[in-house]
């Protein structure tokens, strides 16, 4: 599942970011990581977006800030509701704002036609799990109830994610289906390299436990802040595949890269919801690392996968 050498492109873009001498996440606090991952991955305002605006509303934790972004389409009242997309931003969810995630939010507003809702849900060590899930089933509600109100469709609506984003986006959608306690419809899941197990001996972490760009002992320095004790490993919402079914779940689209240590749990997940009764679509990278999608304007396999999601989301919403 790994190609032999990392794409030639990306290779590039992973020089230039090792030349700035940045340690890996888990040599850092967290507050220097959390300004490192501002400074790197907050680009500019592009592509350009018919209008973006920031919100708030109050969630199960107190105010929860959301970005709206609304292509020209969801501002003519004349034309049909935009479908609709949740985002949630990776970070391991100790990481990531609504600047760091801006640019693929744009990327997929401009391309889907559908109106973006960026979610900048608490994160650990602060607020430990369960509270980003609490608040990613929140936003769900919220967007769900509020559509309308800027240009969206309710009944085309859908979540998508990256890494850590994509485990909420995924949780929100065992809420919904476990708890039984919303009349929100969830037409498709995007999951873009999601944390979806805890074991960090599978072939994946051992092939790319030094990276590039996601380390193993990154991934275990998120889970110690994000898990409140070893008890949390056990619960679905925080390690999807400890679930007992991932069937009756929204279409997914489930994401992976060859040389990302999150691989064979991305692959292992697809492979439950397609044999447990969840529609699904495999895209897989051999020669990509984690992460890559971000870098649609460099690389071009990067370009082809953001395409291809972008296709998915508009054939299910």
């Amino acid at each position: 599942m790994r190609a032999d050498e990392l794409d030639p492109e990306l290779a590039a873009v992973v020089d230039e970011i090792e030349a700035l001498g940045l340690p890996e996440w888990h040599a850092l606090s967290v507050g220097a990581a959390r300004r490192v991952e501002d400074e790197v991955f907050s680009g500019d305002l592009e592509p350009a977006v018919a209008d973006v605006r920031d919100l708030a509303f109050d969630g199960p934790h107190g105010e929860l800030p959301v970005r709206v972004y609304r292509p020209e389409a969801a501002l003519d009242g004349s034309t049909p509701p935009a479908r609709t997309l949740v985002h949630f931003h990776g970070g391991g969810w100790t990481l990531g704002t609504l600047d760091s995630i801006d640019g693929p939010c744009r990327e997929l507003a401009t391309r889907t036609g559908a109106v973006v809702v960026s979610v900048d849900y608490r994160l650990a060590p602060e607020h430990p799990f369960p509270v980003a899930v609490d608040e990613a089933a929140a936003a769900v509600e919220w967007v769900a109830d509020n559509a309308a109100a800027v240009g969206g469709d309710p009944d085309r609506l859908g979540v998508s994610g990256t890494s850590a984003g994509a485990t909420l986006a995924l949780a929100a959608c065992l809420h919904r289906r476990e708890l039984g306690d919303s009349a929100v419809d969830v037409a498709g899941q995007f999951l873009l390299y999601p944390i979806a197990g805890d074991d960090f001996e599978t072939d994946s972490y051992r092939e790319n436990a030094d990276g590039p760009l996601l380390t193993r002992a990154d991934m275990r320095w998120f889970y110690d802040r994000y898990l409140r004790s070893p008890v949390d490993a056990h619960n679905p919402f925080a390690v999807p595949l400890r679930a007992g079914d991932l069937g009756g779940l929204p279409p997914a689209t489930v994401v992976t890269a060859g040389f990302d240590p999150l691989r064979d749990d991305g692959a292992a997940l697809a492979e439950r919801f397609d044999g447990e009764g969840t529609p699904v679509e495999h895209r897989h990278y051999p020669a990509m690392a984690h992460g890559f999608c971000s870098l649609s304007d460099r690389v071009a396999v990067a370009e082809e996968a953001l395409s291809a999601v972008a296709g998915d989301v508009e054939a299910r919403l």
